[in-house]
């Protein structure tokens, strides 16, 4: 059994996976330290799962393939990397080299001096396009307001493979490993690494992509929007009470008409609530309907051990 699984979830970075393993190949002799790297294809549509298997073939015993059947995301990816990883400890990391292999030492000196069940590479300087770090950091605050996380998380992580064999416990098709690990422990660490340019392909991560992904972290993961429902309707209630009361009051005191404008306006407006709560109940049973119907969060297609 190897000290560590590596895992690499893939998506269309045929051009950086050669040197992604090579400098990963020379950093991990570099600590004295075995390990196998899990290439998984997550639906890719150019030549990665051929260059996955080229590399196969000349490294056996450093490397396993798994191809998914379609594109599941980049978590789901991850989820089954884990799942097939047999070390005691575990790194995940992305394909596109913005991640410096290099870095993984400091993952590991930092898990050697803090014992953390979970030590996340945070990054001081991001490389990546502004929508796309506009959009990370919506979902990094709206995950320390909402689930109360004491940091950023990143995709560059080093487990125990005692806390990842947990997330296997969720077999729902949304995954999102970062608010998982924290329904696991508090015992998480961070350290400041290095972020580096894409030096290939463009991020595949769109403004709309990641607002469907804030979207079903919300409605996956919490109560929020039907928190809202209650206190919407608190608050709608009190108005049209507020305004009820002024209306009759004026009727009694002063004999003004109520008038066709008021009757309308509260029409629509409890209306309007109405529709709004009705559609959150609705994303919420559809998501019900999904977990229900046990859709698994990968499927494999083929597999290089």
């Amino acid at each position: 059994m190897p000290d560590y699984s590596i895992i690499v979830p893939v998506f269309n970075s045929s051009e950086s996976l050669k040197a992604l393993f090579s400098r990963t190949n020379a950093t991990m002799d570099n600590l004295g330290k075995s390990y196998r790297m899990i290439f998984v294809d997550d639906g890719s549509v150019d030549a990665s799962w051929k260059v996955i298997e080229e590399l196969r073939n000349e490294f056996p015993e450093n490397i396993t393939g798994i191809r998914l059947a379609k594109n599941f995301g980049q978590h789901n990816a991850t989820l089954c990397g884990i799942a097939h990883a047999d070390g005691e400890f575990i790194i995940t990391i992305d394909d596109d080299l913005q991640n410096p292999p290099e870095e993984i030492e400091k993952l590991v000196d930092a898990m050697q001096e803090t014992d953390a069940d979970l030590v996340y590479g945070i990054y001081t300087n991001k490389q990546h396009s502004m929508a796309r770090n506009v959009g990370s950091a919506v979902i990094k605050r709206s995950g320390r307001r909402i689930f109360r996380k004491k940091g950023d998380g990143s995709s560059f992580r080093l487990m125990k493979a005692s806390l990842a064999r947990n997330l296997l416990n969720h077999q729902i098709n949304f995954i999102y490993l970062d608010e998982i690990f924290y329904w696991y422990t508090n015992h998480i660490s961070f350290v400041n690494v290095r972020h580096e340019a894409r030096p290939f392909q463009k991020s595949s991560y769109t403004p709309r992509s990641l607002f469907r992904m804030v979207s079903n972290l919300v409605i996956y993961y919490t109560a929020l929007p039907l928190q809202l429902m209650v206190y919407g309707g608190l608050i709608s209630a009190f108005i049209s009470f507020i305004a009820g009361v002024m209306f009759i009051y004026r009727k009694i005191a002063m004999d003004v008409p109520l008038g066709f404008t008021a009757l309308i306006v509260a029409i629509l407006f409890s209306t309007s609530v109405i529709l709004l709560s009705l559609g959150v109940i609705g994303e919420y049973l559809s998501r019900i309907y999904m977990v229900q119907n046990r859709k698994p969060p990968f499927s494999i297609k083929e597999m290089l051990k």
